[in-house]
């Protein structure tokens, strides 16, 4: 069984779904730079998505879900994942993010699973608070490790994609890891470094 793995903001998709989301409250460039020191190693993972999620409080539910189901795919996308799954890879999407901007584009793209967190919300309202599968700096790691073990798939049958710190610790469990359009913290574990917002450029290497 071969296996790919996508990171989704910044990777499947171009941009960072909480950044769209804040924007909405007009506190994306306050949203954004938490985000950045968190891809660049700068923040823990679990703290920075608490405190970004904790700002979009009392933002309607259905006004994010609206939000999140045209995100921006990253070019190549479609085109990528048609000729992976030709080859016979599973496709996976493992996100901090959130299930909301996911799901639609797993929907999209013909992911066969995504993974990612779910923004607690009642009477249709963010409460500011999150949980689920990829809160921590260790998540994708901890998941690629269950996912390999459930599908009977080797690290030497993986690919993983990604672009900031909390990508790092997937890449240990892949042969092939790709640094796309990446910080420099993701780029010094990776072993395929793509520069360009062409995902295609990926299946040069497949």
């Amino acid at each position: 069984m071969k296996l790919a793995v996508f990171d989704f903001d910044s990777t499947l998709m171009d941009g960072e779904t909480i950044d769209f989301l804040a924007k909405e409250l007009d506190l994306e460039e306050k949203v954004a730079e938490i985000t950045k020191l968190a891809m660049n190693g700068e923040l823990d993972f679990f703290e920075s998505l608490t405190t970004r999620v904790a700002l979009l409080k009392g933002l309607p539910y259905s006004v994010a879900v609206d939000i999140c189901k045209d995100l921006p795919l990253m070019p190549g996308a479609k085109e990528t994942i048609a000729k992976l799954k030709e080859a016979n890879y599973k496709v996976v999407c493992f996100s901090g993010g959130f299930r909301i901007g996911t799901t639609p584009a797993k929907q999209k793209l013909g992911i066969d699973a995504d993974f990612a967190n779910i923004l607690h919300h009642k009477d249709n309202i963010l409460s500011g608070l999150v949980g689920g599968d990829m809160m921590f700096d260790f998540s994708k790691g901890d998941m690629i490790q269950r996912v390999q073990n459930l599908l009977g798939a080797t690290p030497e049958g993986t690919i993983v994609v990604g672009d900031g710190a909390n990508d790092k610790s997937m890449f240990k469990y892949a042969s092939k890891k790709v640094a796309f359009c990446a910080k420099d913290i993701l780029k010094k574990e990776a072993n395929i470094i793509i520069d360009k917002k062409d995902l295609t450029q990926i299946l040069d290497h497949i």
